[in-house]
This record gives C-alpha cells, structure tokens and sequence, in this order.
C-alpha cells in the first residue's frame, strides 16, 4: 500500500479523509485509530505527527467540515436574498452540506466532540453559522425595537428546523420516511415561523 501522507507530503489530510470515510461506514465510534491508519496508508504510530488520538482525528474532520459548511452558508446567505428567500438558500443549503458529506455532517453533530474542544475548530464553528445570525439581523432591522426578537434567537430556531428536517428526512433515519420532500418541508417550515413573527408578509 503506497504511504499518501509521506511520499505526498499530505499526511493529515489523507488521514482525515480515511477519517471521514470510517464515519460514513462505520460511526464516529465504530473505528479504531488503527484502521484509520491502515486505510490512510501509514503506521498507527504515523497518527501521532498530527492528532493526539483517535477523537482528536475526528475534531480534524469536523474542523474541514465546518469549513466546508461555512463556504457553503457564506455562498447561500450572498446572493443577495431576503427574508423568506434568503433563510430558504441557506436550509437548502444546510440539506445539501449533510446529503454531500454525511461524514463531516456526522463528525460536525453526532461524534459528541464538542465544538469548543480547541480555539481553531470553535472559531470555524463560530463563522459557519454566523451567517444565520446575519441573515436574521438583516431581516429583523426593520421592526420596532420594542417588537423586534432577537437575532440570534431567530437565527436558533431556523437552524433548529433545518437541523430537525435533515436528521429526521434527509438522513434516512428508520421509521421516519415522509410524504413531502425535505426541501419543502423546509421551506414550508421557515416561511411559517417567519410570518407568524411578522417578518414577511401573508400570502396572497
């Protein structure tokens, strides 16, 4: 087996791909460090230039995965959107982030590594939904600020849903199979919550 990670000079990349793809099959805790290894080409004892151990491997890709994330999001939220439009961009963006890197998704939100386990993967955390928050400040700018919810609430409860909505029909958890399409679920969702606090009007 060719060593990627010396002979490419790539050695921490290449495990937290063989990281991620152990996630994908296998869970956040259904694998060894061992195999990670083993699938990234190098000796166990290799794992130690780069990671502490096996749950800071996975904190690795949760870190690429929230930077993922954070592109995505950054992309969704400036397009010039607003209101309803621009909390929809940024769910279906959320949906495709977990359908297109189910092993980030689940490193990121499942693994049980806490976002503040060190300062680099906190701040990626931080900017990825930052731009909920953004997007929710933008919308609410306009009330009264004795009518005006704060931002950073509005923003919780659109990544609530969006999380709900993935985890519950986007994964393809058992017993949970839907008869509207995530995406409409969603944005059903959304322009629900978003009408009812008075931030877009009432359809026609």
């Amino acid at each position: 087996m060719r060593k990627r990670g010396y002979h490419h000079g790539n050695l921490r990349s290449a495990l937290i791909d063989a990281a991620v793809k152990l996630i994908e099959e296998k869970g956040p805790n259904g694998f060894t460090l061992s195999e990670a290894a083993k699938q990234a080409g190098v000796t166990p004892a290799a794992v130690y230039r780069h990671f502490a151990g096996r749950e800071d491997l996975i904190a690795g890709a949760a870190l690429e995965g929230y930077r993922i994330f954070g592109d995505l999001m950054e992309y969704a939220s400036g397009k010039n959107h607003n209101g309803l439009q621009a909390f929809e961009s940024t769910g279906r963006a959320y949906l495709a982030f977990a359908r297109k890197y189910p092993g980030h998704y689940v490193a990121m939100f499942e693994s049980g590594i806490s976002i503040n386990r060190n300062s680099e993967l906190a701040q990626a955390a931080q900017n990825a939904l930052g731009h909920l928050d953004q997007t929710a400040a933008q919308l609410t700018s306009h009330m009264p600020e004795d009518r005006r919810p704060p931002a950073s609430m509005v923003a919780a409860h659109i990544w609530a849903m969006s999380h709900g909505v993935v985890e519950l029909f986007a994964r393809g958890s058992p017993g949970t199979q839907s008869p509207f399409p995530a995406e409409e679920l969603l944005e059903s969702g959304i322009g629900i919550y978003l009408r009812g606090l008075g931030l877009i009007p009432p359809d026609q």
